[in-house]
């Protein structure tokens, strides 16, 4: 095998739909999977050394940090767009000019976070009513995390720009190796330094920035598809704005999102340090069980980028189809492990039965929704890889901010009772499961009838390779 061909750009726009979308995305879902391991091994590290208040304070911390990290996710978004768009079309001076901007626009938004991050955190955790218990842990926590940005956006931007030119493969060996260190620097920060909290959040940033050289090092050196030059890295408008008007509704899809999660977590705050705990471990295997569906909308998203940059729009439908069957099949086997096996993961966090059995239940109920987001995801990925980031952001505020929060907070008054006076837990995770069902709808109504199909070139006389 030559080990060249395989760590290189993959052309999507031949070959079958099925087979192109799934050989890129399986690399690309073990990656993901060991980036969720970073935050998952900073909880179960903390759980077990710290303690089940430590538990809550890294849970607490996660949606002010996905806040302030949605810039970094926006120009990831519109990185790749823009290079999986130029790669299909085989314009190397573009291509080369469009890398070298999302350089730039990364080392600005790092600089930006690293400011404004720690400034900001603080003020955030005390208007969201953390528990005085956990407070200073989350600050700790954000604090490092933002001051060491520039590792967690520069290995975002580059290892999107890889896989928008197909190469799944070197961004999952670099963040596997980062993964193994950040395992063992976390045991060794907090079981052995007793640094506690904020040995964690130390951890992961050493090991996000190691991913992040290699990516770069792999970049540069990819000279037969484009040869970055020192004068590419200037802002250049078309290329910048173009990546900053793909980039940012993705941006505020995540920052849309985030916000809800804040919001959420104050009704959460409120439910006790019990539910607390129990959000952050749900989360945590949620955020395992949902890799599938986040990878196939990010496979879709190259994979239609790459076939709209070539002119195969019969493809761009083909792929669709297929990657719908590829991602609701996955999902079914997930929804199934997880309703029976469940529990047998919630040991992992803590040793309390009453945490583990009232986390088993709650994951259950989200469990249902799974095969529907995997929907939501490879719809919305096909309209992004298009150049259509719009429709999913106003779908996201409408699902997030017009339903979510509503279902969240009215579901919590009317289930409130003696032993949970502010609601019972299931409310939050009961308006997730009806938020995840109508989104499959209204994608679906969108990918159906929706202005993504504006950005489709005429249709050429294409073979079809399905």
């Amino acid at each position: 095998m030559n080990l060249n061909k395989l760590f290189a750009a993959q052309d999507m726009t031949v070959g079958p739909p099925w087979r192109r979308i799934t050989e890129f995305a399986v690399p690309m879902l073990i990656g993901n999977l060991a980036q969720q391991l970073y935050s998952t091994v900073d909880t179960i590290v903390v759980g077990k050394y710290v303690g089940d208040l430590a538990l809550s304070a890294v849970g607490s911390a996660g949606p002010i940090l996905n806040l302030m990290l949605a810039l970094f996710v926006g120009v990831a978004t519109g990185a790749g767009i823009v290079v999986s768009q130029y790669y299909g079309a085989k314009d190397r001076e573009n291509l080369a000019k469009a890398i070298g901007n999302c350089l730039t626009l990364s080392l600005i938004a790092s600089i930006v976070t690293m400011i404004v991050g720690p400034l900001a955190t603080r003020p955030l955790l005390e208007l969201l009513g953390t528990p005085e218990s956990i407070i200073d842990w989350c600050q700790s926590y954000l604090t490092i995390f933002f001051l060491g940005a520039a590792g967690f956006t520069f290995y975002n931007i580059l290892s999107g720009i890889l896989r928008g030119m197909g190469d799944s493969l070197s961004a999952l060996a670099f963040l596997l190796l980062s993964t193994v260190l950040n395992i063992g620097l976390d045991i060794w920060f907090v079981a052995g330094f007793h640094m506690g909290v904020p040995g964690v959040s130390l951890a992961t940033i050493l090991a996000q920035m190691l991913s992040a050289v290699f990516c770069f090092l792999k970049l540069i050196n990819m000279k037969s598809v484009f040869e970055l030059k020192r004068s590419d890295l200037a802002l250049a408008k078309a290329h910048a704005m173009r990546i900053i008007r793909l980039g940012v509704p993705s941006g505020i899809t995540q920052a849309i999102f985030s916000v809800s999660m804040l919001v959420v977590q104050s009704l959460t705050n409120s439910l006790g340090e019990m539910v607390i705990a129990c959000n952050v471990i749900v989360m945590r295997v949620d955020g395992f069980a949902m890799m599938p569906n986040m990878t196939f909308g990010n496979a879709m998203g190259v994979y239609a980028g790459q076939n709209v940059g070539a002119g195969k729009v019969k493809r761009v439908h083909d792929g669709a189809k297929q990657g719908v069957a590829l991602a609701t099949s996955t999902a079914a086997v997930i929804t199934i492990v997880l309703v029976f096996f469940g529990k047998n993961l919630m040991y992992l966090f803590t040793d309390t039965e009453e945490l583990i059995e009232l986390s088993i239940r709650m994951l259950r109920i989200l469990a249902a929704g799974y095969i529907a987001i995997s929907v939501s995801q490879v719809l919305g990925g096909i309209m992004r890889g298009a150049g259509d980031t719009v429709s999913p952001m106003w779908i996201s505020l409408f699902t997030t901010v017009g339903l979510r929060l509503p279902l969240a907070y009215g579901l919590a008054y009317l289930t409130r009772c003696p032993e949970y006076p502010n609601g019972r837990p299931e409310a939050l995770f009961g308006s997730m499961l009806i938020t995840w069902t109508l989104g499959m709808v209204i994608h679906y109504v969108v990918y159906r009838v929706g202005p993504w199909k504006k950005n489709l070139p005429m249709e050429s006389n294409e073979r079809s390779h399905s």
